[in-house]
């Protein structure tokens, strides 16, 4: 078990409020964190400030060095992390180890950037009078990063912002989810045993009126939040002149059109983003788009496999959809779901919700569902919302009437539909005949609209996490 104290401007804290871990699927205690208070937070800012002395200075092969470490780390580590995400976010143990991979291959991207961070000559000979100047630019940290990350990635959402920042030299402050520090914490030893500079990465566990502390504080030159839309925009509005990063919710819609084949692979496929890790993941797939001409011969082969994901203990290889992390968030879905059923949707899939494990739910519409929760809103739970569809344009609109902006799919062998789907449909990205919750670690990610604003992916955070300095030279 990682070392609950607080580990800040080079001291180790026992001593202050402590918050327990519990496991959501046993409802045990796991391990108890020392939470800091808003002067401790300073003293975690400062300490960030002082570090970037040393770390923005960093040449790019140490900071290669040190990003290879930590993967090497990492990998060693492989199941002692996937243990921890398991007892402190109630994944499964197949879905945590492949967090982990991930996250494995999120540090070895900020290894090959570390050494990839250039810039560019600028002709500026451009008119007579300034024929005798030259210059170039290049990229350098903008400062010290503050991180907020959510629970449903503890590793590689967490990864996603400390391989960039450290890639380029910038130290990081992290506040982790209340409901699972843990494997924040272990990464931050790992961090350390690495040899990264003192308080590159500083793990700091605290109430949200202390964390809006920290986004206040003048030491960050960078905001990266990943969480709620709610949330999200507040803390920007609070975050003064920092630049700021937003990894928002989503409401990921999937479109399957008459012309896509093998309908039984897709309808594992769809279930699997749907309702794994009981649907707490922001690019699920959670409305679903069907052509009349395949809707029937789809839900005959989906429905069977929905009303299989049942929650299972975390710790068999066999589980997929797990507890939702807490009773409040399961009873939300619920109410949503009854909402939905009040209005005239149809069960093809649902079960009782017992605590804060929630079997998945498939519910069909006549029409385009707006004006329900479970249709406009991020369920962030396993449910399905299906609806069906005569005209391509019709999906489009209807996979359009929404606020959010992440990720979509759509299904169809016909290259005029997709680049008719990736003209309107305003997302950070469409994914083609696959669903919206596929990721790839390297790939610039993030979301438009109420989704945020900024891009992650390790090249592209790196982007946001500098900025560009300009050389002119005269003769």
């Amino acid at each position: 078990m990682p070392d609950g104290a607080l580990h800040i401007a080079g001291e180790r804290i026992e001593e202050g409020e402590l918050s327990w871990v519990v496991d959501p699927w046993t409802g045990e205690r796991i391990a108890p964190v020392v939470l800091a208070d808003a002067a401790r937070a300073a003293r975690a800012a400062q300490a960030a400030s002082d570090a970037f002395e040393s770390t923005r200075r960093m040449a790019s092969f140490a900071r290669r060095r040190l990003l290879k470490e930590i993967t090497r780390r990492i990998t060693v580590a492989r199941e002692e992390l996937a243990n921890l995400i398991m007892r402190e976010s109630g994944k499964p143990k197949t879905l945590a180890r492949f967090e982990v991979d991930r996250a494995i291959v999120t540090f070895g991207l900020g290894a090959e950037e570390a050494v990839r961070i250039g810039g560019e000559v600028v002709p500026l000979d451009v008119t007579e009078s300034t024929s005798a100047y030259r210059g170039h630019w290049q990229r350098v940290p903008r400062g010290p990063v503050l991180a907020v990350t959510p629970f449903n990635f503890p590793l590689n959402l967490v990864a996603h912002k400390v391989a960039p920042a450290l890639a380029c030299g910038a130290p990081v402050v992290l506040k982790p989810a209340p409901q699972t520090p843990l494997t924040a914490l272990r990464l931050a030893e790992i961090v350390r045993e690495s040899g990264a500079p003192p308080d590159a990465l500083q793990v700091v566990p605290c109430s949200n009126e202390v964390a809006e502390t920290l986004v206040r504080h003048d030491a960050f030159a960078v905001l990266s939040f990943t969480g709620s839309d709610k949330v999200g925009w507040h803390l920007k509005a609070i975050a003064g002149r920092k630049h700021v990063l937003l990894e928002l919710g989503g409401n990921a819609a999937c479109i399957v059109h008459e012309d896509t084949p093998n309908l039984a692979q897709v309808a594992a496929l769809i279930c699997a983003s749907a309702f794994n890790y009981a649907g707490q993941v922001c690019i699920k797939t959670q409305r679903l788009y069907l052509h009349r001409r395949v809707a029937d011969r789809l839900l005959s082969e989906l429905v069977p496999r929905a009303c299989s994901y049942e929650p299972g203990d975390p710790r068999s290889t066999t589980s997929a959809i797990g507890p939702m992390i807490d009773e409040r968030s399961a009873a939300r879905v619920e109410a949503w779901i009854d909402e939905a059923r009040s209005a005239g949707a149809r069960p093809l899939a649902f079960g009782a919700r017992t605590g804060n494990r929630l079997p998945a739910a498939v519910l069909r519409f006549d029409g385009d569902g707006r004006g329900l929760s479970i249709v406009e809103e991020e369920a962030f739970g396993p449910v399905l919302t299906v609806h069906v569809y005569d005209e391509f344009e019709d999906a489009l609109r209807m996979a359009g009437g929404t606020r959010y902006g992440l990720q979509a799919g759509i299904y169809t062998d016909s290259l005029s539909r997709v680049r008719e789907a990736f003209d309107q449909l305003d997302v950070g990205a469409i994914v083609v005949n696959d669903v919206p919750s596929v990721r790839v670690d390297a790939m610039p990610y993030g979301g438009r609209r109420d989704s945020g604003i900024g891009r992650e992916g390790v090249r592209y955070a790196i982007e946001e996490m500098t900025d560009r300095k300009m050389l002119v030279m005269r003769g």
